[in-house]
């Protein structure tokens, strides 16, 4: 599997020598998974880190009651999982499967960590990738909590510009914190049916 858009990734952030690329492609395990397929399961302890080289994945909770929350869809060029799991050796909460015939790259925990120590440059390029996700998970929640949900659908739009055309919209409601009825309402509305 093509290695040039993780390497891109890591370079819009960092630039990094030879060694270094060939250390962390190495470092790597790909997979191709089908549309439906798991990349991690709720209950079990997430060893990898997982890169989206192409497709689209889903993060979500299942409730006591069986209903699913979505977490995050993690499309092309975005990394996922369950990061407390990965970091504390603790099962996951999550499930994180393929909405699109995908492919993936595992970085497995323990060659991530020797990677870090060996590449301190990588440990940076790290840092910015989880400082980002908190801000945006910090944006998601204040905007769950102080916009309509009109607006909430006007920014995941923005943000996921071509999702609407593969992803289900019982998830997308989902991420939203919607019903899908009120969705298909405020979609009917926007199109001016």
């Amino acid at each position: 599997m093509d290695t040039s858009g993780i390497i891109a990734q890591l370079e819009r952030h960092l630039s990094l020598e030879e060694k270094e690329k060939l250390s962390f492609t190495s470092a790597l395990i790909a997979a191709r998974l089908k549309q439906g397929d798991f990349a991690e399961v709720a209950g079990k302890i997430t060893s990898s880190f997982i890169y989206v080289n192409s497709g689209c994945l889903m993060s979500y909770f299942t409730d006591a009651d069986g209903s699913d929350h979505v977490i995050q869809f993690a499309v092309s060029g975005w990394w996922t999982g369950d990061l407390h799991s990965f970091t504390s050796a603790e099962p996951s909460i999550y499930s994180t499967r393929a909405l699109t015939d995908s492919e993936v790259f595992y970085l497995p925990k323990d060659d991530m960590e020797t990677l870090l120590e060996k590449f301190p440059r990588l440990e940076r390029y790290f840092r910015i990738l989880f400082q980002n996700s908190i801000v945006s998970h910090q944006h998601r929640l204040i905007q769950n909590l102080s916009v309509t949900a009109d607006q909430r659908y006007e920014n995941f739009s923005k943000r996921y510009p071509t999702l609407e055309q593969y992803v289900p919209l019982k998830y997308i409601a989902s991420y939203l914190g919607i019903t899908p009825e009120f969705l298909s309402k405020i979609r009917r509305k926007r199109s001016g049916n």
